[in-house]
């Protein structure tokens, strides 16, 4: 089996390859300079399951209004953080636009693919139990839903937003890191009871939280939100030096 993921230096690509690590499976890498606009091209436009965003972006009036910019260009910009599979051994295509704010559930929606597909094979990611399932799932949207929100944001106004000549705006960067320090106490509750936050196994619940905590404790300069928390530092510790992330940062830094 071949699988090739496109744009491995982004974030939600790493979701996927972290996972396709944990699990044994073999894959490929192929780069893509989003500054240049390579996602953009129109070759690369034909293999989006939902382009609109991306031709939004291309196609996007440099004469507007800073404010207009800062609030939609880096939206779109991140929304076209793209991951493409191939997957041969159906002999098929699984094409997905990896949009971090609109449609990051899709990363997501692809590691619960391949941690069905490979269950029997390295790592279980999604428990022993349809109990443990629940509590992976349960734990699943609480990232997506609660988690990733704020600290996509912070990605976006810190970490990006810089490379485009935007200034971070103090008072959203406050609003956000208070809605992350707000889900962070009620992780450092739960981990408090369990070693992850699914139980007492390491899941595709604690390995989403990978790539944008990554950011969040290196280039954003925020880890005292992660170290401020006995329970979460040590959670966080345990989950990011895994072999899996180890490799995955080592061979795709990215804006790491």
């Amino acid at each position: 089996m071949v699988v090739k993921v496109f744009g491995p230096d982004c974030a939600a690509p790493k979701r996927v390859m972290v996972c396709l690590v944990e699990k044994g499976v073999e894959f490929e890498t192929v780069p893509l300079d989003l500054f240049k606009g390579e996602n953009r091209a129109p070759e690369f436009l034909k293999l989006q399951a939902c382009p609109l965003l991306l031709k939004l972006n291309a196609s996007f009036d440099r004469t507007l209004e800073l404010e207009f910019i800062s609030s939609f260009f880096l939206h779109v910009y991140l929304a076209s953080e793209v991951l493409y599979l191939i997957d041969s051994d159906s002999d098929s295509c699984v094409h997905v636009s990896v949009a971090l704010r609109i449609s990051s559930c899709e990363s997501r929606a692809i590691v619960r693919y391949y941690a069905e597909k490979y269950k029997h094979q390295g790592t279980d990611l999604l428990g022993k139990t349809i109990e443990e399932r629940g509590l992976v799932e349960q734990w699943l949207e609480v990232e997506a839903q609660s988690y990733n929100p704020p600290i996509h944001d912070l990605a976006l106004k810190i970490v990006v937003g810089p490379l485009r000549g935007l200034t971070p705006d103090p008072k959203l960067i406050k609003e956000n890191e208070d809605k992350l320090r707000k889900v962070l106490d009620v992780y450092e509750e739960r981990l408090s009871k369990s070693k992850y936050l699914a139980g007492d196994f390491f899941s595709l619940a604690d390995l989403s939280h990978l790539p944008f905590t990554q950011y969040l404790v290196g280039k954003m300069g925020k880890e005292y939100l992660i170290r401020d928390r006995k329970n979460v530092s040590a959670w966080w510790d345990d989950i990011s030096s895994r072999p899996s992330w180890k490799k995955v940062v080592e061979l795709w830094p990215g804006l790491y």
